[in-house]
C-alpha cells in the first residue's frame, strides 16, 4: 500500500474522501457485489490509495464480520486514509443518500395512506425478482460445490421450520462448524500485510464496547420505557449479528419491527421495494424503519445504531486481522458460515417476501419479467424498480 507521507494534509484528504464517498454513494447500484467493483474501480485504479492486494485484504476481512461487508470495506478504506475521522467521513457519504431518500419515502408513504396503491404493491414484487438475483449470483460464489449447496438447501430448511433471530444465530454457528470439519484441510494462498494506521489498544477498547453494548443494551431496555432506546436495542443488535451483508438483514429486520407491532408487513416490504431504486447499502433501510416507527429521530437513531457495530468491529479487527488470518482454519468456518447464509437468503425469499407480494398470477408475470430485466437484459437495478411500480399501478387501474 502507498505510504501517505508526502500526500497532501489531512484536512485536504479528509475533504477528498467525502467527495468521492459521496459520489459513490449517488451512483453505486446493484448490491454488495457491484458495490465493491465500484470501490475498486475508483479507490485501487484511478485514485491508488492502495493497491490490488491490499484491497483483496479488506473485502476478505469484511466478508468475515457481520454487518454490510461493501460499507465495512468504505470505512476501513477511510479510516486507512484518514484515520478514524476519515472512516466516519467515508460512510457518510456513502450512506446519506440512500437514507435521505428512503426517510423521505416514508414520510410520503405514511402522509398520503399508499398503502393500498398499486405501484406501492410493484415495489413489493420488485423484491422477489431482486432478492432471487441475489441468491442465483451469491450461489455461484458461495455454494460452488455439492457440500456447500447441501449446507444452503439444509439451512433454508432450517430457518423455514424455525424462523426466529436465534435459530439464525444459532445456525450461522453450526455452518461454521461444518465447514470446518469439510474444509479444515482447503490450502490457501499467503497474502501480504496489511498496513493500518490503528494501535491495538484502540481496537480492544472497541471490542469491548462493541460486546458490553451488545450484552448490556437489552439490560438497560427492560429497565427503562424509552422507545429511542427500544430502538437503539434492536437495531444494534440486528447489526451485530447479521452476517451475509444488506439482504440477509430483511429476515431479521422483519422478525423484529413486525410481530412488535411497530410496523405492519406491508409497510415493510414496500419500504424494502423502495430500498431497492436507491443507491448504496440495504442497511439504510434502516432509516426508513426508523421514520415509521418515530419520525426523523427513529431515522437517525436506527441508522446509528445499526451501522455503530460495522465500525466498532472494524475499528477492533484491523490492528489483529493479519494474525487472525495466520490461523489455517478461519477460511474453512468462513466457507460453512457464507453456505449458511445462503440458505437463510433462500428461506428469506419465500418469507416474507414471496409469500406477501405475490397473489396473483399477475403478480408472478410481474415478478418474473423484474427478474429476466435484472439478470438477462442487465437493466439497472433502480430502472426495474421503476417499471416495476409502473406495472404495478397499471394492475391496479385495471
Amino acid at each position: 500500500m502507498n505510504s501517505l507521507n508526502n500526500e497532501p494534509s489531512k484536512g485536504k484528504r479528509l475533504r477528498e474522501i467525502f467527495k468521492i464517498s459521496s459520489l459513490l454513494g449517488f451512483t453505486s447500484f446493484g448490491g454488495p457485489v457491484a458495490h465493491l467493483g465500484f470501490f475498486q474501480n475508483e479507490y485501487v485504479k484511478k485514485r491508488k490509495w492502495l493497491d490490488d492486494h491490499s484491497y483483496a485484504n479488506l473485502v476478505a476481512l469484511c466478508q468475515f464480520l457481520p454487518g454490510p461487508a461493501s460499507s465495512q470495506v468504505g470505512i476501513a478504506i477511510g479510516m486507512i486514509r484518514g484515520g478514524l475521522l476519515g472512516g466516519v467521513i467515508s460512510w457518510l457519504g456513502f450512506t446519506l443518500p440512500s437514507v435521505i431518500a428512503l426517510v423521505l419515502f416514508a414520510y410520503i408513504y405514511q402522509s398520503f395512506d399508499l398503502g393500498g396503491a398499486g405501484w406501492i404493491h410493484g415495489l413489493k414484487i420488485v423484491a422477489v425478482a431482486v432478492v432471487a438475483q441475489a441468491i442465483m449470483n451469491m450461489g455461484k460464489k458461495l455454494a460452488p460445490d455439492r457440500p456447500r449447496i447441501t449446507i444452503a438447501i439444509l439451512s433454508a430448511i432450517f430457518i423455514l421450520i424455525l424462523p426466529t433471530a436465534i435459530s439464525q444465530l444459532a445456525l450461522i454457528l453450526i455452518a461454521g462448524l461444518v465447514g470446518l470439519i469439510l474444509y479444515k484441510n482447503k490450502q490457501n494462498s499467503p497474502m501480504k500485510e496489511l498496513k493500518v494506521g490503528i494501535n491495538r489498544k484502540i481496537g480492544v477498547f472497541a471490542w469491548v464496547l462493541f460486546f458490553g453494548l451488545l450484552i448490556g443494551l437489552p439490560i438497560l431496555r427492560q429497565l427503562s420505557a424509552s422507545q429511542s432506546l427500544a430502538i437503539f436495542d434492536t437495531f444494534y443488535r440486528v447489526g451485530s449479528l447479521v452476517f451475509g451483508g444488506g439482504h440477509v438483514v430483511l429476515p431479521m429486520l422483519e422478525r423484529e419491527v413486525v410481530p412488535s407491532g411497530w410496523i405492519t408487513k406491508e409497510t415493510f416490504l414496500a419500504g424494502y421495494g423502495a430500498a431497492q431504486a436507491v443507491p448504496g447499502p440495504l442497511f439504510t433501510f434502516s432509516g426508513y424503519l426508523g421514520a415509521i416507527i418515530n419520525g426523523w429521530k427513529g431515522a437517525t437513531i436506527a441508522t446509528i445504531a445499526i451501522f455503530l457495530p460495522s465500525f466498532l468491529l472494524i475499528i477492533g479487527t484491523l490492528p489483529f486481522w493479519d494474525m487472525i488470518r495466520k490461523y489455517p482454519y478461519i477460511q474453512s468456518v468462513l466457507m460453512g458460515v457464507n453456505a449458511g447464509v445462503l440458505g437463510i437468503l433462500l428461506a428469506a425469499l419465500y418469507d416474507p417476501i414471496f409469500t406477501s407480494a405475490i397473489a396473483t398470477p399477475v403478480d408472478f408475470a410481474l415478478a418474473i419479467a423484474a427478474f429476466t430485466l435484472l439478470v438477462y437484459w442487465k437493466v439497472p437495478a433502480w430502472l426495474v424498480v421503476i417499471l416495476a411500480a409502473l406495472g404495478g399501478a397499471i394492475v391496479g387501474i385495471l
